[in-house]
């Protein structure tokens, strides 16, 4: 479940919403928040399954006028080193002229019949911010068959510092809007830092 808004009351409610530990994803999001007025935020709640449990996680992403902050909270069973199941909460603050990228990509069913306006199918936002690379590497070889010789490695090296998706599906067409939403608010930001 997503929502997107543009207040600091309407991000609170919609962390509520979510129903997921409010009061500590709150607590951690609105401290990282401080007094800054919210230009517009994404709430996204994603359940997984690991082997035979199940675990939730919520993603907070908020816009303010001179900053993108990212909250993580996951829950945790009881382990060795906790007798009882806790949760961990993680946030973020970015400022926003550090920010090198905004990917948005869209999955359209039927695209030749696709009309401007039409909702994806889902969407998946990309933000790197230089905090997480990712380097993929593989032998370098030429174009000779025959050839023994070491080329050494090519590889490349991609931003990855958070990956959001959200499906028609799996969350509804209006977090699809509501991302789709986000993603615009903060292409434009990001964009205005530059001028």
């Amino acid at each position: 479940m997503a929502k997107t808004g543009t207040t600091t009351q309407g991000l609170r409610a919609a962390i509520e919403r979510s129903g997921y530990y409010p009061a500590l994803v709150a607590e951690a999001v609105e401290a990282a928040v401080g007094g800054e007025p919210v230009v517009s935020y994404l709430v996204h709640q994603e359940t997984t399954f690991d082997a035979n449990e199940v675990r939730r996680h919520v993603t907070v992403l908020v816009l303010t006028g001179n900053r993108f902050i990212v909250s993580h909270t996951d829950e945790q069973a009881a382990d060795g080193t906790s007798p009882s199941p806790y949760a961990t909460t993680s946030t973020e603050s970015v400022k926003l002229d550090r920010i090198s990228s905004v990917v948005l990509s869209r999955v359209v069913a039927n695209p030749e019949a696709y009309t401007p306006g039409t909702l994806p199918r889902e969407v998946v936002l990309t933000i790197g911010w230089g905090a997480v690379s990712r380097i993929d590497l593989e032998p370098a070889a030429c174009g000779d068959p025959n050839c023994d010789a070491d080329h050494g490695y090519t590889g490349s090296a991609t931003a990855d510092d958070l990956s959001l998706r959200v499906s028609e599906a799996g969350d509804g067409p209006d977090t699809v809007r509501q991302a789709l939403a986000f993603a615009q608010a903060l292409s434009e930001a990001t964009a205005a830092t530059g001028r």
